[in-house]
């Protein structure tokens, strides 16, 4: 019996995510947009510098970022790889407090700063309660990470409708989950005067239902969960020991374990 574990929530095998640091006042209009084509973002605050000039309101963070996720991005953006580990905690856990008191909900990732980091600071980054943290360095592929600590996306959004064209346009031998991941900052499409550019790529995605729009925090979640299913020595008992069912592929079918279910295949 072959089993696969090459499926997202309903059976599809794309997801796609994207990622946006700051929290600058054009986020709102970022937010809209994403929100008319279905499209789920990760949005990488500065608590340190919401309510300063260019930045959203911390009392907005909540109702803007509804549907969406809010995750860390430090308080004040240091370079984390020259600073002091006492500072790098601090950054980071007061960072996670402050975003969690307006949205009501764990923040357990981040992006880096510049996207530059260490060894040392992602080794840290499990005790202060992070699960994954983006970095800047883009592969082009549509592969998910090898490391969570060490998340690289696809593309930023400069390069998006090209992805996007051959993410849709993605056919595979074999079946394997294959993730789409944008990055960027709200001002560069304000700054290139280019918004156009994101509503091109939501008609070329919107609606489709062979691509799993997620954030990362929910990609992640997911994982975790596909990682924690129990197999019996003969692989035909699966437990899933998880709060969220999982799919998968046996003989080359599409079957669901159902959140904390045994099922018999």
């Amino acid at each position: 019996m072959r089993i696969r574990l090459d499926r997202f929530p309903q059976g599809v095998t794309k997801a796609l995510t994207l990622s946006y640091d700051d929290g600058k006042l054009h986020d709102r209009r970022l937010v809209r947009i994403l929100n008319e084509y279905g499209i789920k973002g990760t949005f990488h605050l500065n608590s340190g510098f919401l309510g300063k000039e260019g930045y959203i309101e911390a009392s907005e963070v909540a109702s803007l970022f509804a549907g969406h996720e809010v995750s860390a991005h430090t308080i004040d953006h240091p370079f984390l790889e020259q600073s002091p580990m006492d500072q790098v905690v601090r950054e980071i856990s007061r960072d996670r407090e402050a975003l969690e008191s307006l949205v009501g909900y764990p923040v357990r990732g981040m992006s880096y700063p510049f996207g530059t980091y260490s060894e040392q600071v992602v080794q840290a980054l499990p005790t202060l309660g992070i699960e994954y943290a983006r970095t800047v360095a883009s592969h082009g592929g549509f592969q998910m990470p090898q490391d969570f600590l060490r998340w690289h996306p696809t593309c930023h959004h400069k390069n998006m409708l090209e992805r996007a064209d051959a993410f849709v346009q993605l056919e595979q031998r074999h079946s394997r989950m294959s993730l789409l991941y944008v990055w960027g900052h709200s001002y560069e499409f304000e700054n290139d005067n280019n918004w156009e550019m994101l509503e091109e790529f939501g008609e070329k995605v919107k609606g489709r239902s062979d691509i799993w729009f997620a954030t990362n925090a929910e990609i992640v979640a997911y994982m975790q969960a596909v990682e924690r299913l129990r197999f019996s020595a003969n692989c035909q008992m699966i437990h899933n020991p998880s709060a969220i069912p999982v799919w998968i592929s046996v003989e080359g079918e599409q079957v669901v374990v159902p959140a904390g279910q045994i099922i018999n295949i």
